[in-house]
């Protein structure tokens, strides 16, 4: 009788040990976040129920040197794992389970490494997103919309023009082709798999640009409600899962752009 290897039997549980993977990085992120991502700030401090948020006295800008850019860039990435990774677990561990199959019919090799360069090409695209709002936070506090110490609007204009943008988005053909391409993973996977380790990271960029291309607005929002406000990070996080993966998410984008964009609407004239 042949022994089996401890590697043998870890790809024969291939789709637990993503699974324990994925887990393990969204617990990890969110323990970064809630203790306060590097700031040195307390995320209670920075988390509010009122929006707009209140404004404070004076806007403190951060003091931007380069271990502050490399704080934010940092806290930006690592929040958008958080409230990401869940949404594209299950596209994760549908290419592992495919991988998985071609190998056992002899048609590839190897299982672990490919998904992790996937999940890589994945995290990769919201890296390049985090760089974009990182200079757009430096940018906003420089001109005084945006609170360097609370992270959130102190421009109502900003806050509803991000609101109101954002709204408009949930109603554009772009954001319902990404989403039907986020909610088809089966789909995805046949129109663009590629072999390979290489092709694995390629396939996770090609995801991860979909993925971002349906949630880039909502991400926007949080310069409005603040970067670090938990209740907006989580219920964003939450948003977004219930768009990608339950029934009715598709039918989803109308109403709350209808929403989103009262809400500036309001904003704008209160």
């Amino acid at each position: 009788m042949t022994e089996i290897t401890l590697a043998e039997r870890i790809m024969r549980r291939e789709q637990a040990v993503v699974a324990l993977g994925l887990a393990a990085i969204t617990g990890l992120a969110w323990l970064y976040v809630l203790t306060g991502a590097g700031t040195g700030m307390s995320t209670i401090a920075m988390t509010t129920w009122q929006f707009p948020p209140p404004r404070p006295a004076m806007a403190m800008p951060g003091a931007w040197n380069g271990v502050y850019w490399a704080t934010m860039l940092l806290m930006w990435w690592i929040m958008m794992v958080a409230m990401m990774v869940p949404s594209a677990a299950p596209m994760i561990l549908l290419y592992a389970r495919v991988f998985r199959h071609g190998q056992a019919r002899g048609q590839i090799g190897g299982a672990i490494v490919p998904t992790a360069f996937f999940a890589a090409g994945y995290l990769v695209c919201w890296l390049a997103f985090s760089l974009i709002a990182t200079g757009l936070q430096f940018g906003l506090e420089r001109l005084g919309h945006l609170d360097g110490m609370m992270m959130w609007s102190t421009n109502r204009w900003l806050t509803a023009g991000l609101l109101i943008g954002a709204g408009v988005f949930q109603l554009t053909p772009l954001k319902a082709s990404c989403l039907t391409r986020c909610r088809a993973p089966a789909s995805f996977l046949t129109e663009h798999w590629r072999p390979g380790r290489t092709g694995a990271f390629r396939l996770g960029l090609a995801h991860g640009a979909y993925c971002l291309g349906c949630c880039w607005a909502m991400m926007l929002l949080l310069f409005a409600a603040g970067i670090m406000n938990l209740i907006w990070i989580a219920g964003l996080a939450i948003l977004v899962l219930i768009e990608k993966i339950a029934p009715f998410g598709a039918r989803l984008a109308t109403p709350i752009g209808a929403l989103l964009i009262g809400a500036g609407l309001y904003v704008a004239a209160a």
